[in-house]
């Protein structure tokens, strides 16, 4: 069956834009009477006696370093259809319109240069095979039967070679236990696959090497991509097996507005945490709790949007709250368009049934004992996990100390990180990878306490759980004005407590520091009202959108 892709690979047409051509020339000949300099739209010639023209060009440059002027000089931007578009036979056809004309005798050697340009880029559109060679083929009459099977994040074989002209039928065997697909860049799609099920895709008349991939999120740069080969010409260079291509439309990222206002009617994620329910008898009780996977398009912050992947709707997931002793019966649903499951730091069991990914429409119940306290990290555990992470797929279940004492407000932050792919869409797995995001969040959404602050008031003890939910950096949590004199981390008290740790010397604490899956809590009192601003103290993240505002009134 035939089916639109998920994800496309840039078309021949977006690959060979007069921009494209531009970038592709990265070189020029020099000569003694003669300098090349480069910008953003090209690259242009002066002699050394243009002494105006080289200090005008210059003072360009520094302009566009400074930010001050755009890279593009737009008086001799390629004209629309101009160079740059591949013929029949492979190479490029001289462009009719040329440039436009420009104030200076720099025009005609853009007009040579951009035409050289075009003829690389023609050429290699016409060897890369993304969606078929541009040559005709005759048919043979050959259909070539190919069956790949999944092993982890890769396809096996990841490569098939038929002759040209053969007619390829591909059945994708999905022997792995999430979903996935196969996507061809000419278009063609298996769909997606359950675990353990077949989907077939006819590539038609093969006339050149082409390559595919998995289109779930995160898979395609986790490694799963597939080549066909064309008579052993592979579709542009690529490592076998290991090769990990750029996602399409990587280059088109959401750019953060730090300044943005969140949407009209946006409510920010209630952070008061209720106390811990009790059983009537005051023994250890069940909690019993359901979470539907949905993958929707949602507000992170700085004036941008991306599809999360949620649990109930939500980033962080539900705050789970409970006792030692207690028991917490999860049940999954997986309502989502690709495998899910669920990890539970609270609990204590193999991880072999409880934390099997599922697939679209079915569920499964999760069920462990709190044996020890603290505020524990949960997330879907299936692959790439920091991608799913990253998306949105975490929470925090906090178990009270026994004798936890009673304060007058108690919050909760999951602090955490987005890496920005196109407005509205999935994250850039190559960020992720990285680990160099765009926006930094508390309780998933970028500076929203800075728009609609926490509140207490003037002598109330408030208490702040938090947890570095991650997927790879740490927090470090920080109250501007306030200082901490209870800090309880990974499960025991620093600080405080039962047994006053610290009172003998007046111990106080400034900052939790917490790695990724850490958590603790700190409490602190205000003496006087004001704003007093909570941050993780690593600026750089702070300035990304890890700060709020504790409102505290008289």
């Amino acid at each position: 069956m035939t089916k639109t892709p998920d994800a496309q690979a840039p078309s021949p047409d977006e690959a060979a834009s007069p921009e494209a051509a531009a970038s592709e020339n990265t070189s020029s000949q020099d000569t003694a009477s003669q300098e090349t300099e480069r910008s953003g739209a090209g690259t242009t010639a002066q002699t050394p006696g243009d002494t105006a023209g080289r200090a005008a060009a210059g003072a360009h440059r520094r302009a566009v370093t400074a930010g001050t002027a755009p890279a593009i000089d737009r008086n001799r931007r390629p004209l629309t259809g101009g160079a740059g578009r591949a013929a029949g036979d492979g190479t490029a056809t001289s462009p009719s319109g040329g440039l436009l004309q420009s104030a200076d005798r720099r025009g005609v050697l853009m007009g040579l240069l951009t035409a050289g340009a075009a003829v690389v880029v023609g050429s290699v559109i016409g060897n890369r095979g993304q969606g078929g060679s541009t040559q005709d083929v005759t048919p043979t009459g050959n259909t070539v039967n190919a069956t790949i099977t999944v092993e982890g994040l890769r396809f096996v074989p990841d490569t098939v070679d038929v002759t040209p002209g053969d007619r390829l039928v591909i059945t994708l065997d999905n022997t792995a236990d999430q979903v996935h697909d196969l996507v061809l860049a000419t278009g063609q799609t298996t769909g997606r696959i359950a675990a353990r099920a077949k989907g077939t895709l006819d590539a038609g008349i093969v006339a050149g090497p082409i390559e595919g991939w998995c289109s779930i999120a995160g898979h395609r740069a986790q490694g799963m991509v597939f080549h066909v080969t064309a008579g052993g010409a592979a579709a542009g260079a690529h490592q076998h097996g290991g090769g990990q291509s750029k996602p399409a439309g990587s280059g088109k990222d959401a750019v953060p507005d730090y300044s943005a206002q969140l949407p009209a009617g946006f409510k920010a994620f209630d952070a008061a945490l209720p106390p811990a329910p009790s059983s009537p008898d005051g023994g250890p009780m069940t909690h019993r709790h359901t979470f539907t996977v949905k993958e929707q398009v949602m507000p992170v912050g700085a004036g941008v949007t991306q599809r999360r992947l949620t649990f109930n709707g939500q980033v962080p997931g539900p705050v789970l709250r409970g006792k030692v002793g207690d028991t917490f019966e999860i049940t999954l649903v997986n309502d989502g368009t690709m495998s899910h499951s669920l990890d539970f730091h609270a609990g204590i069991t193999p991880p072999d049934q409880a934390m099997r990914s599922i697939n679209p429409g079915e569920s499964l119940v999760y069920t462990f004992k709190a044996q020890h306290s603290g505020i524990w990290l949960y997330h879907c555990s299936t692959s790439p996990m920091s991608l799913h992470l990253a998306s949105g797929m975490h929470g925090a279940v906090i178990i009270d100390p026994p004798g936890l004492a009673a304060v007058d407000r108690e919050y909760v932050i999951v602090a955490s990180e987005v890496y920005l792919g196109p407005e509205g869409g999935e994250p850039n797995t190559d960020k992720i990878a990285a680990k160099t995001p765009d926006l930094m969040t508390f309780n998933g959404v970028a500076f929203q306490y800075h728009q609609q602050p926490l509140k207490a008031k003037v002598g109330e003890r408030v208490r702040f759980w938090v947890m570095a939910a991650g997927p790879s950096l740490p927090t470090s949590f920080h109250t501007v004005g306030l200082q901490f004199d209870q800090v309880f981390f990974e499960g025991a008290w620093t600080l405080g407590g039962p047994n006053r740790i610290g009172a003998a010397w007046s111990g106080g604490s400034q900052a939790l520091g917490l790695q990724p899956a850490q958590g603790g809590f700190v409490e602190c009192v205000a003496s006087e009202p004001g704003h007093y601003v909570f941050v993780t103290h690593s600026f750089a993240d702070m300035e990304k959108g890890a700060h709020g505002v504790l409102e505290v009134s008289a």
